[in-house]
């Protein structure tokens, strides 16, 4: 029995809604303009918790969001708290690991590349005594992060390395970019 398959959806990814996206932004420049947004708050210790509801994409707020994301973000108790959640630095690793994935697999998509299998392990190395301010010559944050991608597909690891390449958090990590730090006092 032979099962239909819809040739707009490749990798999971329809590919019709993605090349509107694409032909509505290349269009009209202004749609290309997207903001994600996170809300904070301590809870305690090392205890934090965002909020992820809001955000603006292809010329307007976007209102699909009906309850927002939740994530904590704890420390291990050898850093004196009580291991509730991935810390922030894990949840950099994270997002290194996924953002790439997901570019892989929606550009291989709309370019009718098959993504069979990925799987990826990411690795940070951090000497904490930058940000524990015992050195001033150590970096407060990863001095090397490694991300080893396995990739089930027919392409090439050129090709594939080159798609992975699209991504916004990779490239955030690996060319670093300005970020204003403002503290308001309460």
């Amino acid at each position: 029995m032979d099962m239909y398959i819809d040739p707009r959806i490749v990798n999971g990814v329809d590919v019709a809604v993605v090349n509107e996206l694409i032909d509505r932004i290349d269009g009209e420049a202004a749609a290309a303009q997207f903001q994600f947004r996170v809300r904070n708050q301590w809870i305690e210790g090392g205890l934090n918790r965002s909020s992820i509801k809001e955000f603006y994409a292809a010329g307007k707020e976007d209102d699909t969001r009906k309850i927002p994301f939740v994530l904590d973000a704890d420390e291990p108790p050898i850093m004196a708290s009580e291991d509730r959640a991935p810390n922030p630095a894990e949840f950099v690793l994270h997002a290194l690991a996924g953002c790439p994935t997901t570019t892989m697999v929606y550009h291989a998509a709309v370019r009718g590349i098959v993504i069979d299998a990925i799987d990826s392990k990411v690795e940070g190395d951090l000497d904490v005594r930058g940000l524990l301010g015992l050195s001033t010559d150590v970096r407060k944050g990863f001095h090397h992060v490694r991300v080893t991608m396995r990739v089930e597909s027919d392409a090439s690891v050129k090709e594939l390395t080159e798609l992975a390449e699209f991504s916004a958090v990779y490239d955030i990590v690996s060319q670093s970019l300005p970020v204003k730090l403002q503290i308001i006092k309460l």
